[in-house]
């Protein structure tokens, strides 16, 4: 399973982004045959666990009745490379779990092959940074309170069951909390609004949680295992920063604002509206989509690809004295580096930019070569 299509399931991409993203939760239950609940196992989710040098109390984190565990009541400290530091001890954690917590897996998306096929898929659907988070909760047993994320969410169940509340209430695209975090568990029990439906999740099972959606989760009597993908998409707040290196080129929003108190304001109130004016035209330049598109291209995780022994031939190229045709795109920057080396190897070229399609840059080279601006080395 690395796509979207494949997470949703008979729903279509298509379908899914008309009617449910961002709009409203769907729940997806199993089909016979379906490869959903193969995402991992009790077997491979031990075995990961067990690596006890790769978890950290940020990666590894145990949660009661809506509350985190101290690390140091269930870490020990343990000499490294870079002195001393907490990691997990098995035998605490497991008195935890004994004891009634719940278990929260943090950044596994890279773990595993299945894992981090999905998260890339996830990543390419959406232009986002995605992560997995694995949850681990005994029955009758509620690791965290009524909330919502600031993120879409992809719940996929893979061993036990659990049930899933949404409330009626919704925050409109939030990107933060409007409340310090001590006063959030309150804050989120008043707005949640009255409860909406409940989704029985079972092996197998998708639910989808657009971001804002309040609901809370329990597992059912034994054992519940999932794993909760997060997509985080920019939003417009990212263009703010991307304009900001765009702007400063025109020496106008280099120069000094006019003093508020001057000429009753009205100096000022000319400049902003010229300044306003400006960045009206910056945001049809067609530089500014381009960053766009490298900055969401950069958010999506690109799984490593090692194939030891084999070590891969380098493939050199040469510029000439003939200017560069044009590109345009996240690919233009690749070919910006690329011409401002005496020579290079493509595989160099790739792995400086990994955010641009490999086969964009494939695409570049081939068209310098072909119009005599690079030879082969």
């Amino acid at each position: 399973m690395n796509s979207l299509d494949e997470l949703l399931h008979p729903i279509t991409p298509d379908r899914f982004l008309a009617d449910y993203y961002g709009r409203k939760p769907l729940h997806i239950p199993a089909e016979a045959g379906t490869s959903r609940a193969a995402l991992t196992d009790w077997t491979e989710f031990n075995a990961l666990l067990s690596q006890t040098p790769n978890w950290t109390p940020e990666t590894l984190k145990l949660v009661m009745n809506g509350a985190g565990i101290p690390p140091e009541f269930y870490c020990e400290d343990t000499d490294g490379p870079a002195g001393k530091r907490l990691r997990p001890a098995p035998a605490k954690v497991e008195v935890f779990l004994s004891s009634g917590a719940s278990l929260v897996a943090n950044d596994i998306q890279g773990l595993t092959p299945k894992l981090r096929a999905l998260s890339e898929g996830l990543g390419h659907a959406f232009s986002g940074k995605v992560g997995a988070n694995a949850y681990l909760s005994f029955g009758g047993m509620r690791a965290f309170t009524t909330h919502f994320d600031l993120h879409e969410v992809f719940a996929v169940q893979v061993e036990g069951e659990k049930r899933w509340r949404l409330y009626e209430n919704r925050a409109e695209n939030p990107v933060g909390f409007p409340v310090p975090d001590k006063e959030l568990i309150g804050w989120f029990e008043r707005t949640r609004g009255r409860p909406m439906v409940e989704v029985h999740m079972r092996p197998g099972d998708v639910l989808y949680v657009p971001r804002g959606w309040y609901h809370d989760a329990m597992a059912q009597p034994g054992a519940s295992l999932h794993v909760t993908f997060s997509v985080t998409p920019l939003h417009g707040g990212a263009l703010f920063g991307l304009l900001e290196t765009l702007a400063l080129e025109d020496p106008a929003f280099r120069a000094w604002l006019e003093p508020a108190e001057a000429d009753a304001g009205e100096a000022l109130a000319r400049q902003l509206a010229d300044l306003g004016g400006k960045l009206t035209a910056l945001a049809q330049d067609p530089r500014l989509a381009s960053a766009v598109a490298i900055a969401q291209q950069k958010l999506i995780d690109r799984p490593p690809a090692y194939g030891l022994p084999h070590r891969k031939p380098l493939t050199g190229y040469r510029r000439t004295t003939v200017p560069p045709p044009p590109f345009t795109g996240p690919v233009a920057v690749a070919m910006q580096w690329a011409f401002g080396q005496p020579d290079f190897a493509i595989e160099d070229l790739r792995a400086q930019f990994t955010f641009v399609a490999t086969e964009a840059i494939d695409a570049a080279v081939e068209t310098a070569l072909k119009a005599g601006a690079l030879t082969r080395a």
